[in-house]
């Protein structure tokens, strides 16, 4: 039998950065490469099946669970692989971008996990995306520290043991790496850079402090795309001569064919998987994406009205817990958004006690632990899980067996009693500018109006604007959704920016590219599957 032939060498298209030798060093290519080789048409071919899927979704307007899959959900005996000590306890989790000030103070925050994100979090310009990973290496080697320029605070790593555990997580599969091309020019999917690069440069690192290589798997849609992975790690592992299992996965259920789906996933990773997190922000999006053009019954109203109280959100919290635990996996709840504010007290006081009784709510309904996006919101998801969880690491015991979820539950999108409002489309329009501007400026996590906003908030904003006008709502101040309401909408809102930021600033700015861009993905006839996929295509850097 003759040798496989070698990886195609990959060429990067981008000026040097400082210190990218550390990390784009040639071995750590040709590992990307042959991922790249051997999984990019796999990945094309899953991209190519949800277009076919999302077409079955226009025509009949419903999901099911899937009947070929039926034993596996039917068979009890399985279970996904025990939890690493590392990964037992994840009361807190703090999320955030994998700059080097958030890298100190995400692991310095007290929190159980902190989740590296090169994801919904980040923009992916290649310095982010290169200094990223050096970051991380820098966090390992105990290189790394980072000084406020405004203050002159300098802030440092806590002992080993008193630092958060990395979970990292990759850009999706439907995300391509302009920066890194193969012989043919092919990009190389994003997701395998990201999850390449930190594995190679990390896995050893990590095994020698007593941990490993973990990660979140972002807007899977489909058991496939988690064979799909599974595969990547086993190729991953061996070609490192890493133990197999030692990669652990979280899956975000973040859409809503992955809600259908969970066991599977579960299953395909089983050897590698370690939980399952409730994505709610971009299970919203990828709920009105599908059903966008379904009629009335799945139009959503503004999307902070619609809270984890409402029945089709609670059949996929409540399934998620089930299912989880059922499976021996760890269940996590969704993002406490807010940030807080050291200027208005009372804002404060009235969030907080939000962002407490939610994650009371996930403690209570069985959640292994939750997520938040602020250190200051640590100690509030702590004691709330704290005071259910004890000593204990996680509740698995409890098994749900009282949760009876059908297929009609997950998208009883008309069991909500709110509207779409005249506000809402204001707030959307608002939100979708003022973020867009920022990531076209590199900036991925980014605070508005007192929530840290990121692209899965952006991506609700934009659909939203989109299915309300396509299916012609009519606000509660008697006007109707249309491009013209939209367009002058959105002009009132460049022209109170510019007001804000004063003329230079707003010059410095990408505010008319932002503008212009939230218009075309939210008026264009053609609705694009992510916003991000014109934006980085305008992405500088």
């Amino acid at each position: 039998m003759s040798a496989p032939a070698p990886s195609p060498p990959l060429t990067v298209v981008a000026e040097p950065l400082p210190r990218q030798e550390e990390v784009l060093t040639d071995a750590a290519l040709a590992f990307v490469a042959e991922l790249h080789r051997r999984f990019t048409p796999r990945r094309d071919e899953l991209l190519a099946r949800r277009v076919r899927r999302r077409a079955e979704i226009a025509r009949t307007a419903t999901l099911d669970f899937l009947p070929e899959t039926a034993e596996i959900r039917a068979d009890d005996s399985w279970r996904v692989a025990p939890a690493p000590e590392a990964l037992n306890d994840r009361r807190v989790e703090i999320t955030g971008p994998t700059d080097r000030r958030m890298t100190v103070n995400a692991l310095n925050s007290g929190a159980r996990v902190w989740l590296a994100d090169f994801e919904d979090a980040s923009s992916p310009t290649w310095e982010n995306v290169v200094l990223g990973q050096l970051n991380l290496i820098d966090a390992y080697t105990r290189n790394i520290d980072f000084t406020d320029p405004s203050s002159g605070k300098t802030y440092a790593l806590r002992p080993d043991e008193e630092l958060a555990t990395v979970v990292t997580r990759p850009r999706g599969w439907h995300l391509d790496e302009r920066h890194l091309v193969d012989a043919d020019g092919t990009r190389v999917p994003g997701a395998l850079v990201d999850f390449g690069l930190y594995f190679f440069h990390n896995a050893r690192r990590l095994l020698d402090r007593g941990k490993g290589p973990y990660f979140y798997l972002p807007k899977l849609e489909s058991h496939l795309e988690a064979r799909l992975w599974n595969d990547v790690f086993v190729l991953a592992q061996d070609h490192l001569g890493v133990p197999r299992g030692t990669i652990r996965a979280t899956v975000l259920i973040e859409t809503i064919t992955a809600a259908y789906e969970m066991e599977e996933i579960l299953y395909e990773l089983r050897d590698h998987a370690s939980g399952l997190n409730a994505g709610r922000w971009d299970y919203l999006f990828s709920l009105i994406k599908n059903f966008r053009d379904c009629g009335a019954k799945f139009v959503l109203p503004d999307r902070n009205s619609v809270t984890m109280t409402a029945p089709f959100m609670r059949a996929y919290t409540e399934l998620l817990v089930r299912t989880c635990h059922r499976r021996g996996a760890h269940a996590i709840g969704g993002m406490a958004a807010f940030i807080p504010s050291r200027r208005n007290p009372e804002v404060n006081k009235v969030a907080l006690e939000k962002v407490r009784a939610d994650k009371d709510r996930e403690a209570h309904d069985g959640f292994d632990g939750s997520w938040v996006a602020h250190p200051d919101l640590v100690p509030v998801c702590r004691e709330a899980f704290d005071e259910v969880l004890g000593d204990r690491p996680h509740q698995k015991h409890r098994l749900r067996e009282d949760v009876h979820v059908e297929a009609a539950d997950l998208i009883a999108v008309d069991s909500l009693d709110a509207r779409p409002t005249y506000a809402g489309l204001v707030n959307a329009v608002q939100v979708g500018i003022r973020y867009i501007e920022a990531w076209l400026r590199g900036l991925g996590a980014v605070a508005i109006f007192n929530l840290m906003e990121d692209a899965a908030t952006a991506e609700i904003s934009r659909s939203q604007i989109w299915q309300w006008i396509d299916a012609g709502v009519e606000f509660d101040n008697g006007e109707k959704a249309t491009p013209e309401l939209v367009r002058r909408i959105a002009a009132e809102e460049l022209e109170n920016i510019r007001r804000e930021t004063g003329d230079e600033a707003f010059a410095a700015g990408r505010w008319q590219q932002a503008h212009d861009l939230l218009l075309k993905v939210s008026l264009d006839e053609e609705y694009v599957d992510f916003l991000t996929l014109p934006a980085y295509e305008q992405l500088e850097g």
